[in-house]
């Protein structure tokens, strides 16, 4: 794979401005002092919220990508990203561009410079240092007329400067593909993979053959109505909604609320998409959760960050959730909402990564599966979702 790299000559003298045509994954694209800034959020979402977590993670790229045809055999791409680090805790790896040539993983690589958001969170407070743009650049490829998808990394914000390339660029011709449209938490955003296309839901929207639309977002799956009036807005296909594991961690609410929020975000999403074919998801297991509720707290004993569970588990029968109140409430509110709704389906979350899973390959942090587990839950979400018997499948051309 390539490595980070800076070039200041270049054979890629062909200049493309960076349009919406350019862009698949995106729900808004702002433009800014340096080029464009991808968002997972419309602006009039991000209007309704004053909360920093959110704000970061829409806006990093996740399943957000560059979409050309072109005979380029050198192509350049300009950015400005912000990597996220924790004050106390070693610098996570740069996050990576994915170039995929017809389909294919064909290489891989970094860019540097660029701002650092530090986040301390035992204060909860953050600063971001600035820094310059980085250039990544792939070569070496093919002469002939290729479709090209470049991946922006999941875990940095990354603002779109200048594509230049070696032979002229234009739009990839429309495939025809359905649009698969998915909300979730950071293992849908794609916590601990190894990068935007090898995110479960990447991996499974290849494996199903659809166009992915991913609006998970870590620390941000809350059941915020904002959330599902842009997906009401969002043309798709497909949806699904993976729901459970913030709202536990978080200590968000109560049974009581929890049941009519899921409720009126269904709700809403059939506004937009009364027919399509409308997938909830419960949480994955996670031993931390299961039957303890929360909030979460980070641990760092060890150096690293690892989360701990620092509810009581007495208090469930006062109404706080845990991921199996959960899974028994979004299955019972599925069955109930089906006799009206033939489209609706529920998946239960340990079909995707259950208690063996987790004696196989167990969670790193005790609360995001690993680059191993993001294969194994997107191999298992296209087999259940999109295979002969899936919900998904009517809906495929």
């Amino acid at each position: 794979m390539n490595p980070p790299h800076h070039t200041t000559a270049t054979t890629a003298a062909i200049s493309t401005p960076l349009t919406p045509e350019l862009i698949r994954g995106a729900l808004d694209l702002e433009r800014t002092a340096h080029g464009l800034l991808p968002h997972r959020l419309p602006a009039r979402a991000r209007a309704q919220h004053s909360d920093g977590q959110l704000a970061m993670a829409e806006a990093q790229p996740s399943g957000v990508r560059l979409v050309i045809r072109t005979s380029a055999t050198t192509i350049e791409l300009d950015t400005l990203r912000t990597k996220m680090a924790y004050q106390g805790v070693p610098p996570r790896p740069d996050g990576l561009y994915d170039l995929i040539v017809d389909g294919r993983l064909a290489d891989q690589a970094s860019v540097t410079g660029g701002n650092i958001h530090l986040v301390d969170l035992t204060t909860g407070t953050a600063e971001t240092r600035p820094g310059p743009v980085g250039t990544v650049r792939f070569s070496g490829l093919s002469a002939e007329p290729k479709d090209i998808e470049i991946w922006l990394p999941y875990n940095e914000v990354t603002e779109l400067v200048a594509l230049r390339t070696d032979a002229p660029v234009e739009p990839r011709p429309d495939r025809g593909r359905k649009v698969w449209l998915h909300h979730g938490s950071s293992i849908s955003h794609g916590s601990n993979a190894e990068s935007s296309s090898t995110t479960w839901p990447a991996l499974a929207a290849a494996l199903g053959d659809v166009e992915l639309t991913n609006v998970g977002f870590g620390g941000g799956a809350l059941l915020d109505p904002f959330t599902a009036r842009a997906m009401r807005d969002t043309p798709a296909d497909l949806i699904s909604v993976k729901m459970g594991i913030n709202i536990v961690n978080a200590d968000l609410m109560r049974l009581r609320a929890f049941t009519p929020a899921v409720h009126g975000f269904l709700d809403t999403i059939r506004e937009g998409h009364p027919t399509a074919p409308l997938l909830v998801v419960s949480p994955i297991h996670c031993p931390i959760h299961e039957d303890t509720p929360g909030p979460c707290a980070p641990d760092f004993s060890d150096g690293t960050v690892r989360f701990r569970a620092t509810g009581d588990p007495a208090e469930r029968a006062a109404g706080k959730l845990t991921l199996n109140v959960i899974r028994a409430e979004l299955a019972r509110i599925v069955a109930q909402r089906a006799a009206d709704d033939p489209h609706l389906h529920y998946l239960d979350g340990t079909e995707l990564y259950g208690e063996a899973d987790f004696a196989e390959l167990p969670l790193p942090d005790q609360l995001h599966p690993d680059a191993a587990a993001h294969h194994r839950i997107g191999e298992r979400f296209a087999g259940l979702a999109f295979g002969a018997t899936g919900p998904f499948t009517a809906r495929r051309a």
